[in-house]
């Protein structure tokens, strides 16, 4: 019987902070092993590897990227060493392969073709958020980008305030970090003052802000958010 190798799910850090902190043992031992990478960015992902392991070999690795430029028939062959008996490495830019990440369709062919999924553990600012919110963390949804269009945006706000409210719920969701100002002005325009609100933003990292506040009382708070990596929280109580 041919023997596959696995499919290796990486985390890697949320920002520029000692990979030791955040990062467990078993993923420097991965990368110890681990030649061939499926990644976003060859130069982050090389960055990364040396972070975590500085005497990996970096001539020794193959990499395959994984972005927008991507096509869909190149998924396959990026996973082809596995069916070699190959281990391969799917690392994000950052926090977890899969999650908010193109990563998830390379993990879908891996079970499509009977190859072995190993994720291993990091940090998720999606799940660290919630931790710190003090918001619903037995129902809750990552609902990624907001549209663009004000009116869409204010559409698409209510809508999810409507919900955590119908489903006892909280609403996760994200913006491009150089827009997040204009979000935040968004929300406090568009949602009711007693709908709470929870910022999370620079996760792991030693400028690390986490806070949770009633619609009314953020108005009377300052906070830079620009081009800081965040995740909001929204949830209008019963």
């Amino acid at each position: 019987m041919k023997i596959l190798g696995k499919l290796y799910l990486i985390p890697t850090t949320l920002g520029e902070s000692d990979p030791m902190d955040v990062l467990p043992q078993t993923v420097k031992r991965a990368i110890d092993f681990i030649d061939y990478y499926i990644v976003e960015n060859e130069k982050t992902a090389r960055k990364s590897i040396k972070a975590v392991h500085p005497e990996k070999k970096q001539p020794d690795l193959k990499i395959s990227l994984l972005n927008k430029h991507t096509e869909v028939k190149e998924h396959a062959q990026m996973i082809a060493p596995c069916l070699q008996g190959i281990n391969v490495g799917l690392m994000s830019e950052a926090g977890c392969p899969g999650v908010a990440d193109p990563g998830a369709a390379i993990v879908k062919i891996a079970h499509e073709k009977g190859i072995q999924v190993v994720p291993l553990v990091g940090p998720s600012s999606i799940l660290l958020a919630l931790m710190g919110s003090g918001m619903n963390g037995q129902s809750f949804a990552f609902n990624g980008y907001l549209p663009i269009d004000k009116s869409e945006k204010k559409s698409a706000l209510k809508n999810l305030e409507k919900l955590s409210h119908d489903k006892n719920q909280s609403q996760l969701f994200i913006e491009t970090p150089y827009r997040n100002n204009k979000l935040l002005e968004d929300i406090l325009q568009t949602l009711q003052p007693n709908t709470h609100l929870c910022i999370a933003c620079d996760i792991t990292l030693p400028t690390e802000y986490i806070k949770t506040l009633r619609v009314a009382d953020w108005k009377k708070t300052k906070v830079d958010l620009h081009n800081r990596p965040c995740i909001f929280i929204i949830h209008k109580m019963y």
